[in-house]
Order: C-alpha cells, then structure tokens, then sequence
C-alpha cells in the first residue's frame, strides 16, 4: 500500500457547516474504505491548512477516486504528498549510481 499525506483547506461551505467536521470525517473514512483506502489519521490543524490525514491506498487510481469523491462533496479543497517509508527510500536511493 502506498501512503499519501492529504493537507486540506476548509471550502466556505466546508467552514460554514464546521460544526459537522468530525461527523464528515467518519463519513469520509467509510468512503476511504469503499475504494480500498484506509484513512489512518486526521488531524486538524492551525496554519495554512485546516486538516492533515494519513491515508493509505492500494494504488494511484484507488487513491485518486477517493479524493475525487472528497473534493466534488464541496468542504475542502487538497493538496496530496506520496509519502515514503525509511525502507522504501532507502531502496528508492539504492538504485541511484
């Protein structure tokens, strides 16, 4: 499974509706489920994002529905890191010359 970092913006209607965040992200996490995801964490944050979640996916397609689906529901808006392991790294930097 690969590991993504999602970080999330509130839309005005996601904070207009802020008090239903947490109910939306059980939600969510159920919808990770129906395309093989697994939503390991949330978090919300103060700064320039309002959440942060962990997610892991058993590929790129799987992962990129799931974020379809987030994105068209109109709360948040979000940016996507691929994240690595220490292991996965290490044999990504052991192929260099």
């Amino acid at each position: 499974m690969a590991t993504y970092v999602v970080l999330a913006q509130f839309t005005d209607q996601g904070i207009r509706t802020i008090k239903n965040s947490p109910q939306r992200a059980e939600q969510v996490a159920e919808i990770a489920k129906g395309f093989g995801c697994d939503m390991r964490e949330i978090y919300w944050t103060l700064g320039h994002y309002d959440i942060v979640a962990i997610v892991d996916a058993p590929d790129e397609q799987s992962f990129t529905a799931l974020g379809l689906a987030l994105g068209s529901a109109g709360n948040v808006r979000t940016q996507t890191l691929r994240a690595f392991t220490k292991s996965e790294f290490g044999a990504i930097v052991g192929r260099l010359a």
